[in-house]
C-alpha cells in the first residue's frame, strides 16, 4: 500500500514581543488625559485577571503615594470583558475567580440569569454605564477580558443601535454587487471604518442599519472611551495549554459538573426560588464547558471523553482569541504584551 504523503507540521506563529510595563507612565497618562481607560486583554489562562488585579492594586499604591489628602477617593476599578461571566450561577465553568478580586471593585458580572441570551448590544449599553460610573465618581476604569468582540465594541467607538433584522430589504440588498452596496451606504453614511464592508454580511447589515437611521431616529451610545492603554498578557502556546489542562482539572475537582447539573435540574443556590430549570439545550448553547460537561451528564459522552474533547475545545478557543488580537493589532490597535508568569 503506498504511504500518504507527509504533511509538514505548519510552525507555530511567532509571539509578539513582550514588554516591561510601567505603572506610573500608564497612570500620568490616565492622570493628564491622553487615555481614558487601561485594558488587560489575553487569551484564557494567560493570567490576565490576576494582572488586572495587581495592576489596580498598584495603581491605588501610586494613588496613595501621590495624594496629599489622606481621603483620597481616586481608585482602580475592574470591569469584565467576559460574554459569560455576566451570567449568575455559572461560577466554576467561566472561571469567574471571584477570590482574586478581594478589594477590588469589580464589574459586569452575575448581572443576568442563567439560561438568558446576552448579547453585544447589551453588553455595550451595560459597559457603558459602568464606565461612565467610575469615571464620574473620579475612578480608573481597568477593562479586562478575553471576549475580542465585546472588548471592541467596547474600545473601538462602536455604536450599536438596536436595530431588528430586515428580512425583506435583505433579499433586496443581495440582488446588489458589491461596489452597489458600498456606493449606497456611502450615499447614506460617512464611510470611515473599513469593517462596515470587509465581508457582504457586513456591508449589508451596515446598509441595513443606515437605511433604518434614515427614516427612525436612533438612539446612540456616546459615553465610550476614546483613547485606550491596551496590555496583553503573554505566554506561549505550550505553557498556556499546559495552564488549560491543570485549570480544567482543578474546576473539575472543585465541583464544574455538580455546578452545570444544578442549573439543569434547578437545584442550583443562584437560580431564584422561582426560577425553571434551565434546558441542557440551553446550557449547550454557551460552549466549552458548558457543552461538553451538559453532554457528559446526559450520557451522550463518557467523563473520559468530555475531559478530552473540553481540553481541546480550550486550547483551539485560545488559539483563536490570539488570532483576534493579532488582528486587533493589524487594525492599528497598539497593544503592549507583557510575559505573566
Amino acid at each position: 500500500m503506498a504511504k500518504k504523503p507527509f504533511t509538514p507540521i505548519p510552525p507555530m506563529a511567532e509571539l509578539p514581543p513582550a514588554e516591561e510595563i510601567d505603572v506610573q507612565e500608564i497612570l500620568n497618562k490616565y492622570l493628564n488625559g491622553e487615555i481614558d481607560l487601561i485594558c488587560v486583554l489575553g487569551p484564557t489562562a494567560s493570567g490576565k485577571t490576576r494582572y488586572a488585579v495587581q495592576l489596580a492594586r498598584r495603581i491605588n499604591t501610586l494613588l496613595d503615594a501621590g495624594c496629599c489628602d489622606s481621603a483620597c477617593e481616586k481608585r482602580a476599578e475592574i470591569i469584565s470583558a467576559d460574554s459569560r461571566q455576566v451570567y449568575r450561577g455559572m461560577d466554576i465553568g467561566t472561571g469567574k475567580d471571584l477570590s482574586e478580586y478581594e478589594e477590588i471593585p469589580y464589574h459586569l458580572m452575575d448581572i443576568v440569569d442563567a439560561g438568558s441570551k446576552y448579547n453585544i448590544f447589551e453588553y455595550q449599553r451595560d459597559f457603558e454605564k459602568a464606565y461612565k460610573d467610575i469615571r464620574n465618581r473620579g475612578g480608573i476604569p481597568i477593562l479586562c477580558g478575553g471576549s475580542g468582540l465585546y472588548i471592541e465594541a467596547a474600545t473601538c467607538g462602536y455604536s450599536l443601535p438596536e436595530v431588528q433584522p430586515d428580512p425583506k430589504l435583505r433579499a433586496e440588498l443581495e440582488k446588489k454587487t458589491d461596489e452597489e452596496l458600498i456606493a449606497q451606504l456611502a450615499s447614506l453614511k460617512p464611510l470611515h471604518n473599513t469593517t462596515d464592508y470587509d465581508t457582504r454580511k457586513r456591508l449589508i447589515r451596515a446598509l441595513e442599519i443606515a437605511i433604518y437611521e434614515a427614516e427612525h431616529p436612533v438612539q446612540r451610545t456616546s459615553f465610550l472611551p476614546k483613547n485606550t492603554y491596551y496590555i496583553g498578557t503573554l505566554v506561549n502556546r505550550d505553557e498556556r495549554n499546559a495552564r488549560i489542562d491543570r485549570r480544567l482539572d482543578a474546576r473539575l475537582e472543585e465541583g464544574m459538573v455538580e455546578e452545570i447539573r444544578g442549573l439543569i435540574d434547578g437545584t442550583h443556590p443562584a437560580l431564584a426560588p422561582d426560577h425553571r430549570p434551565i434546558m441542557a439545550e440551553d446550557l449547550i448553547y454557551y460552549g466549552l464547558e458548558y457543552k461538553f460537561v451538559t453532554l457528559y451528564i446526559t450520557g451522550e459522552l463518557t467523563y473520559d471523553q468530555m475531559r478530552t474533547q473540553l481540553a481541546t475545545a480550550i486550547h483551539q478557543f485560545a488559539k483563536r482569541q490570539m488570532t483576534w488580537f493579532r488582528g486587533m493589532e493589524r487594525k492599528g490597535i497598539r497593544i503592549h504584551w507583557t510575559a505573566v508568569n
